[in-house]
C-alpha cells in the first residue's frame, strides 16, 4: 500500500461520505451568498470609483473579501473533515491493520493528508468559479486573484494538517474536530494581545497576518515558508504520535 493508494482510499471514502457532500453544499450556499452581496456592493460604489484617484476594481471589492470570508466559513468546515482521518482508526482498532501493511507511519500520515487535500482542492475549485465568472461582463486581476486562492490553500493545508494532528491524539471524532476548531481560531487571533505594530512572536504565529498579504496580491516567501512549517510541524507530530502508539501495543 503506498502513499498515493491511502490517499486514494481516504478521498474516495470522503466522497461517500454525506457529510462531505452537506458541506460542500453548505459552503458554496454560504460563500455564495457572500459572493452575491459583494456584487451588489460593488454596483452600489461603481458610480463613485471614476472620481476616487487609484480607485479599487473588481477583484479588490468583491473577489478579496470573498477569498477573506471563505477563510473564516472554511475555518469552521476543515476541522468537521479532518476528525475522523485518525480517530475512527483508532475507536475501530484498525490502525493494527495498517501497521500490518508494508507503509511506514509517515507513509500513513501523507496518505491520510494528502486525501484531504484532494477534497480541499475540488473545494476551492468549486470556489474559484464564482470569481471567473465575473469575467464574462468585466475584466479581473488575475495575479491577484491566483495569489489570493494560492494563500487560501496555503492556509487550508495548514488547517488539515492541524486537524489531522488532533484526530491522531483521541478516539474520539467531536474531540478532535472541537480541539482542531480550538487551535486554529487560537492561531486566528492570537496577535490580538499584541501591539499591532507588526513585529514580535504573536503577530508572526498568527495565521491571517500571512494570509492578508496574498490577498492583496502581495506575494512573500516568508509568508509561504510559515505556512509551509506550520504543515511539516504538524504531520510528522502526526507521525510521531502514530509510531508512539504502535510502540505501545
Amino acid at each position: 500500500m503506498t502513499v498515493l493508494a491511502i490517499a486514494g482510499r481516504e478521498l474516495r471514502s470522503l466522497f461517500l461520505s454525506p457529510l462531505a457532500w452537506t458541506l460542500l453544499a453548505v459552503v458554496q450556499l454560504i460563500l455564495g451568498y457572500m459572493f452575491v452581496t459583494q456584487i451588489d456592493f460593488f454596483l452600489q460604489l461603481q458610480p463613485r470609483l471614476p472620481g476616487i484617484l487609484d480607485a479599487p476594481g473588481v477583484t479588490e471589492i468583491i473577489v478579496a473579501p470573498m477569498l477573506g470570508n471563505a477563510a473564516l466559513v472554511l475555518l469552521l468546515i476543515v476541522p468537521l473533515l479532518t476528525m475522523r482521518l485518525l480517530a475512527d482508526e483508532f475507536r475501530n482498532r484498525t490502525l493494527p491493520l495498517l501497521f500490518s501493511a508494508p507503509v511506514s507511519m509517515t507513509e500513513i500520515v501523507l496518505g491520510k493528508y494528502l486525501g484531504v487535500i484532494g477534497f480541499i482542492a475540488v473545494l476551492l475549485g468549486l470556489i474559484a468559479l464564482m470569481p471567473l465568472s465575473l469575467l464574462v461582463g468585466g475584466t479581473l486581476d488575475i495575479g491577484t486573484m491566483c495569489a489570493g486562492l494560492f494563500g487560501l490553500f496555503l492556509l487550508l493545508s495548514a488547517f488539515a494538517a492541524i486537524g489531522l494532528f488532533m484526530s491522531a491524539l483521541t478516539g474520539q471524532p467531536a474531540v478532535a474536530a472541537i480541539s482542531t476548531f480550538g487551535a486554529l481560531l487560537m492561531l486566528w487571533i492570537i496577535d490580538w494581545s499584541g501591539d499591532g505594530s507588526g513585529g514580535g512572536l504573536l503577530v508572526w504565529l498568527s495565521m491571517v497576518r500571512h494570509y492578508e498579504p496574498l490577498l492583496r496580491g502581495a506575494f512573500s516567501s516568508a509568508d509561504v515558508a510559515y505556512y509551509l512549517i506550520v504543515i511539516v510541524t504538524f504531520l510528522v507530530l502526526s507521525a510521531r504520535r502514530l509510531d508512539s502508539w504502535r510502540l505501545q501495543h
